[in-house]
Protein backbone atom coordinates (compact mmCIF):
# COMPACT_ATOMS: atom_id res chain seq x y z
CA UNK A 1 0.00 0.00 0.00
CA UNK A 2 1.78 3.14 -1.04
CA UNK A 3 1.96 5.85 1.77
CA UNK A 4 -0.28 8.56 1.27
CA UNK A 5 0.62 11.62 -0.23
CA UNK A 6 -0.14 14.75 2.49
CA UNK A 7 0.67 17.12 -0.17
CA UNK A 8 -2.55 16.44 -2.55
CA UNK A 9 -4.93 15.84 1.23
CA UNK A 10 -7.67 18.75 0.93
CA UNK A 11 -7.25 18.82 5.07
CA UNK A 12 -6.60 22.49 6.27
CA UNK A 13 -2.78 22.38 7.19
CA UNK A 14 -2.69 22.06 10.74
CA UNK A 15 -2.72 25.04 13.25
CA UNK A 16 0.86 26.07 14.65
CA UNK A 17 -0.11 27.24 18.14
CA UNK A 18 2.07 29.55 20.45
CA UNK A 19 3.98 28.25 23.10
CA UNK A 20 2.73 29.63 26.31
CA UNK A 21 5.67 31.04 28.54
CA UNK A 22 5.87 28.18 30.96
CA UNK A 23 6.81 25.76 27.54
CA UNK A 24 9.50 28.43 26.07
CA UNK A 25 12.61 28.11 27.48
CA UNK A 26 14.25 30.39 30.16
CA UNK A 27 10.59 31.34 30.70
CA UNK A 28 9.68 28.63 33.23
CA UNK A 29 10.23 27.29 36.28
CA UNK A 30 9.01 24.30 38.75
CA UNK A 31 5.05 24.63 38.76
CA UNK A 32 4.95 27.99 36.58
CA UNK A 33 2.11 26.67 34.27
CA UNK A 34 0.43 26.75 37.48
CA UNK A 35 0.24 30.86 36.88
CA UNK A 36 -0.83 30.26 32.93
CA UNK A 37 -4.05 28.12 33.80
CA UNK A 38 -6.77 29.86 32.22
CA UNK A 39 -9.98 28.35 34.25
CA UNK A 40 -8.83 28.96 37.95
CA UNK A 41 -12.24 28.05 39.26
CA UNK A 42 -11.33 24.41 38.14
CA UNK A 43 -8.43 24.32 40.66
CA UNK A 44 -9.59 20.99 43.13
CA UNK A 45 -11.01 22.53 46.14
CA UNK A 46 -12.49 19.55 47.55
CA UNK A 47 -11.75 16.27 47.49
CA UNK A 48 -15.09 14.11 48.77
CA UNK A 49 -16.26 16.77 50.53
CA UNK A 50 -13.52 17.59 52.58
CA UNK A 51 -11.30 20.64 52.35
CA UNK A 52 -7.88 20.13 50.09
CA UNK A 53 -5.00 20.44 52.28
CA UNK A 54 -2.71 22.86 49.97
CA UNK A 55 0.79 21.14 50.88
CA UNK A 56 -0.66 18.03 49.98
CA UNK A 57 -1.31 18.82 46.32
CA UNK A 58 2.59 20.71 46.78
CA UNK A 59 6.02 19.59 46.28
CA UNK A 60 6.95 17.48 48.88
CA UNK A 61 10.03 19.46 51.49
CA UNK A 62 13.66 18.53 51.06
CA UNK A 63 15.08 16.47 53.37
CA UNK A 64 18.24 16.45 54.70
CA UNK A 65 20.59 19.41 57.13
CA UNK A 66 20.18 22.00 56.12
CA UNK A 67 23.42 24.55 57.22
CA UNK A 68 21.16 27.10 58.68
CA UNK A 69 23.22 28.76 60.82
CA UNK A 70 22.06 32.03 63.00
CA UNK A 71 18.29 32.30 62.81
CA UNK A 72 16.87 35.38 62.23
CA UNK A 73 15.00 37.74 64.66
CA UNK A 74 11.31 38.14 64.92
CA UNK A 75 10.54 41.66 62.82
CA UNK A 76 8.66 43.64 65.45
CA UNK A 77 5.91 45.52 63.60
CA UNK A 78 5.47 49.27 63.67
CA UNK A 79 3.78 51.10 61.75
CA UNK A 80 0.19 52.59 60.89
CA UNK A 81 -2.85 50.80 59.92
CA UNK A 82 -1.82 51.50 56.42
CA UNK A 83 1.47 50.12 56.16
CA UNK A 84 0.25 46.67 57.83
CA UNK A 85 -2.36 46.49 55.01
CA UNK A 86 0.44 47.24 52.62
CA UNK A 87 2.99 45.07 54.09
CA UNK A 88 0.44 42.01 54.05
CA UNK A 89 -0.23 42.35 50.84
CA UNK A 90 3.14 42.75 49.53
CA UNK A 91 4.83 39.68 51.34
CA UNK A 92 1.52 37.73 50.01
CA UNK A 93 2.36 38.14 46.45
CA UNK A 94 5.58 37.45 47.20
CA UNK A 95 4.80 34.09 48.44
CA UNK A 96 2.15 33.50 46.42
CA UNK A 97 3.96 34.28 43.19
CA UNK A 98 7.05 32.84 44.36
CA UNK A 99 5.79 29.42 45.56
CA UNK A 100 2.26 29.43 45.88
CA UNK A 101 2.18 25.52 44.95
CA UNK A 102 4.72 24.72 47.52
CA UNK A 103 4.43 23.32 50.91
CA UNK A 104 3.99 25.47 54.16
CA UNK A 105 8.23 24.89 54.35
CA UNK A 106 8.50 26.78 51.00
CA UNK A 107 6.41 29.36 51.38
CA UNK A 108 7.74 30.35 54.87
CA UNK A 109 11.38 30.07 53.72
CA UNK A 110 10.17 32.60 50.68
CA UNK A 111 8.66 34.68 53.32
CA UNK A 112 11.74 35.01 55.36
CA UNK A 113 14.26 36.22 53.07
CA UNK A 114 12.00 39.35 52.55
CA UNK A 115 11.86 39.71 56.30
CA UNK A 116 15.52 38.77 56.36
CA UNK A 117 16.66 41.64 53.64
CA UNK A 118 14.15 44.34 55.26
CA UNK A 119 15.84 44.01 58.43
CA UNK A 120 19.54 44.09 56.37
CA UNK A 121 20.97 47.89 55.65
CA UNK A 122 21.97 46.69 52.18
CA UNK A 123 17.78 46.82 51.09
CA UNK A 124 15.19 49.09 51.56
CA UNK A 125 13.74 49.39 55.09
CA UNK A 126 10.17 48.23 54.28
CA UNK A 127 8.47 44.85 53.11
CA UNK A 128 6.89 46.53 49.61
CA UNK A 129 10.13 48.40 49.11
CA UNK A 130 12.30 44.78 49.06
CA UNK A 131 9.65 43.23 47.00
CA UNK A 132 9.12 45.48 44.01
CA UNK A 133 12.79 46.58 43.99
CA UNK A 134 13.75 47.17 40.65
CA UNK A 135 10.57 46.32 38.98
CA UNK A 136 10.86 49.55 37.16
CA UNK A 137 13.02 47.33 35.02
CA UNK A 138 12.21 44.90 32.26
CA UNK A 139 14.77 42.34 33.62
CA UNK A 140 16.72 42.48 36.71
CA UNK A 141 14.16 42.63 38.84
CA UNK A 142 14.90 41.15 42.51
CA UNK A 143 11.73 39.15 42.46
CA UNK A 144 11.07 38.08 38.69
CA UNK A 145 6.76 37.91 39.07
CA UNK A 146 7.35 42.24 39.51
CA UNK A 147 8.48 42.44 35.86
CA UNK A 148 7.37 39.70 33.58
CA UNK A 149 3.85 39.86 33.53
CA UNK A 150 2.64 37.08 36.23
CA UNK A 151 0.72 40.27 38.14
CA UNK A 152 -1.43 40.34 35.36
CA UNK A 153 -3.25 36.85 36.11
CA UNK A 154 -5.66 37.59 38.83
CA UNK A 155 -5.06 34.91 42.13
CA UNK A 156 -6.94 32.16 42.83
CA UNK A 157 -8.62 32.47 46.02
CA UNK A 158 -7.78 29.27 47.80
CA UNK A 159 -4.10 29.65 46.87
CA UNK A 160 -3.56 33.05 47.60
CA UNK A 161 -5.25 32.93 51.30
CA UNK A 162 -3.08 30.05 51.76
CA UNK A 163 -0.05 32.36 51.25
CA UNK A 164 -1.74 35.30 53.00
CA UNK A 165 -1.83 33.08 56.58
CA UNK A 166 1.93 32.78 56.26
CA UNK A 167 2.20 35.94 55.39
CA UNK A 168 0.55 37.32 58.26
CA UNK A 169 2.17 35.31 60.76
CA UNK A 170 5.65 36.25 59.49
CA UNK A 171 4.49 39.97 60.21
CA UNK A 172 3.62 38.85 63.76
CA UNK A 173 6.73 37.73 64.61
CA UNK A 174 6.63 34.22 63.36
CA UNK A 175 10.62 33.12 62.41
CA UNK A 176 11.59 29.98 60.11
CA UNK A 177 14.15 28.94 61.58
CA UNK A 178 15.62 26.84 58.68
CA UNK A 179 15.86 29.55 56.42
CA UNK A 180 18.36 31.21 58.85
CA UNK A 181 19.52 34.46 57.81
CA UNK A 182 19.10 33.61 54.22
CA UNK A 183 18.81 36.91 51.35
CA UNK A 184 18.56 34.97 47.98
CA UNK A 185 17.75 31.71 46.68
CA UNK A 186 16.47 30.49 43.36
CA UNK A 187 14.90 27.41 41.90
CA UNK A 188 16.62 24.01 41.56
CA UNK A 189 16.42 24.39 37.77
CA UNK A 190 18.70 27.20 37.61
CA UNK A 191 22.36 27.86 38.74
CA UNK A 192 23.23 31.63 38.56
CA UNK A 193 26.54 33.05 38.65
CA UNK A 194 26.62 34.41 42.27
CA UNK A 195 25.62 30.85 43.98
CA UNK A 196 29.20 29.80 44.26
CA UNK A 197 30.10 32.93 45.86
CA UNK A 198 26.91 32.26 48.89
CA UNK A 199 26.51 30.29 51.45
CA UNK A 200 24.64 27.70 50.95
CA UNK A 201 21.82 27.54 53.55
CA UNK A 202 20.24 24.18 51.85
CA UNK A 203 16.82 23.70 49.70
CA UNK A 204 13.29 23.88 50.79
CA UNK A 205 10.48 23.39 48.42
CA UNK A 206 11.60 24.21 44.74
CA UNK A 207 14.15 26.52 45.86
CA UNK A 208 17.94 26.70 47.12
CA UNK A 209 18.83 29.49 49.70
CA UNK A 210 21.63 31.38 50.62
CA UNK A 211 23.10 34.12 52.92
CA UNK A 212 26.36 36.47 52.50
CA UNK A 213 29.81 35.07 53.71
CA UNK A 214 31.79 36.99 55.62
CA UNK A 215 30.33 40.87 57.59
CA UNK A 216 27.11 40.52 55.65
CA UNK A 217 25.90 37.65 56.40
CA UNK A 218 26.36 37.74 60.11
CA UNK A 219 23.67 37.88 62.82
CA UNK A 220 25.74 41.60 63.69
CA UNK A 221 24.63 42.76 60.33
CA UNK A 222 20.62 42.35 60.26
CA UNK A 223 20.38 45.27 62.38
CA UNK A 224 17.77 47.87 60.49
CA UNK A 225 14.30 48.38 62.75
CA UNK A 226 11.35 48.41 61.14
CA UNK A 227 9.80 51.77 61.36
CA UNK A 228 6.67 51.62 58.69
CA UNK A 229 6.33 53.91 55.80
CA UNK A 230 5.30 51.08 53.25
CA UNK A 231 5.42 52.18 50.03
CA UNK A 232 2.35 51.18 47.09
CA UNK A 233 1.60 47.47 46.80
CA UNK A 234 2.34 47.77 43.29
CA UNK A 235 5.28 47.42 40.83
CA UNK A 236 7.14 51.10 40.18
CA UNK A 237 6.55 52.78 37.07
CA UNK A 238 8.80 51.60 33.88
CA UNK A 239 12.27 53.02 33.29
CA UNK A 240 13.13 53.93 29.82
CA UNK A 241 16.50 53.08 30.57
CA UNK A 242 17.01 49.10 31.70
CA UNK A 243 19.95 50.22 34.08
CA UNK A 244 22.43 48.22 35.64
CA UNK A 245 21.19 45.54 38.58
CA UNK A 246 22.16 48.02 41.47
CA UNK A 247 21.34 44.79 44.03
CA UNK A 248 23.98 42.42 42.61
CA UNK A 249 24.85 40.34 45.61
CA UNK A 250 28.01 39.88 45.03
CA UNK A 251 28.69 43.98 44.82
CA UNK A 252 26.43 44.93 47.98
CA UNK A 253 28.52 41.90 49.94
CA UNK A 254 31.83 44.72 49.06
CA UNK A 255 29.95 47.86 49.64
CA UNK A 256 28.75 46.48 53.01
CA UNK A 257 32.50 45.52 53.63
CA UNK A 258 33.90 48.73 52.67
CA UNK A 259 30.64 50.65 54.82
CA UNK A 260 32.83 48.74 57.83
CA UNK A 261 36.37 49.52 57.03
CA UNK A 262 34.95 53.16 56.85
CA UNK A 263 33.69 53.55 60.29
CA UNK A 264 34.88 55.07 63.35
CA UNK A 265 36.54 52.31 65.68
CA UNK A 266 35.02 53.81 68.60
CA UNK A 267 31.42 55.53 68.90
CA UNK A 268 31.13 58.95 70.01
CA UNK A 269 30.18 59.56 73.69
CA UNK A 270 26.48 60.47 73.88
CA UNK A 271 27.38 61.39 77.78
CA UNK A 272 25.61 64.81 78.80
CA UNK A 273 28.71 67.00 80.04
CA UNK A 274 27.84 67.32 83.89
CA UNK A 275 28.01 70.94 85.06
CA UNK A 276 31.28 72.47 87.08
CA UNK A 277 30.25 71.82 90.73
CA UNK A 278 30.24 74.96 92.74
CA UNK A 279 33.08 74.60 95.22
CA UNK A 280 31.26 76.59 97.96
CA UNK A 281 28.51 74.66 97.72
CA UNK A 282 30.19 71.66 97.55
CA UNK A 283 32.21 72.34 100.97
CA UNK A 284 28.37 73.00 102.25
CA UNK A 285 27.37 69.82 101.16
CA UNK A 286 30.24 67.84 102.37
CA UNK A 287 29.78 69.49 106.10
CA UNK A 288 26.02 68.93 106.31
CA UNK A 289 24.79 66.23 104.21
CA UNK A 290 21.29 67.20 104.09
CA UNK A 291 22.31 70.22 102.50
CA UNK A 292 22.47 69.27 98.78
CA UNK A 293 24.93 70.78 96.31
CA UNK A 294 23.41 73.84 94.35
CA UNK A 295 23.89 73.49 91.13
CA UNK A 296 26.06 75.86 88.34
CA UNK A 297 24.00 78.89 87.75
CA UNK A 298 23.33 79.70 83.88
CA UNK A 299 22.59 83.37 84.64
CA UNK A 300 19.04 82.41 83.01
CA UNK A 301 16.90 81.34 86.25
CA UNK A 302 14.13 83.12 87.14
CA UNK A 303 14.28 84.38 90.65
CA UNK A 304 11.32 82.12 91.77
CA UNK A 305 13.21 79.09 91.06
CA UNK A 306 16.56 80.53 92.49
CA UNK A 307 16.62 77.96 95.48
CA UNK A 308 15.00 75.08 93.84
CA UNK A 309 16.32 71.88 95.28
CA UNK A 310 17.28 73.25 98.68
CA UNK A 311 15.36 72.57 101.71
CA UNK A 312 12.71 75.13 102.79
CA UNK A 313 14.02 74.22 105.92
CA UNK A 314 16.03 72.41 107.97
CA UNK A 315 14.57 69.27 108.75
Amino acid sequence: MAAPDWHQSNDPAPELLKPMGFETPGESFPGSAFFYLADQPNLPATAGGQPVDGAKLALRPSTGRLETGPAANPLHFAGTATDRVRAQQCLTMAIYYEAANEPDAGQRAVAQVVLNRVAHPNYPNTVCGVVFQGSERTTGCQFSFTCDGSLARKPARQWWDRAAKVARAALAGSVYAPAGLATHYHTVQVHPYWADSLASVGTIGAHRFYRWRGAAGTAEAFNDFYRGGEPAAAPHPRSAVNAPDAADPLTLARVYEATLKQAPKTLPSTAVPVAAHNREAENRSSENPLQPAALAGSGQVREEYARSGQWLRQP
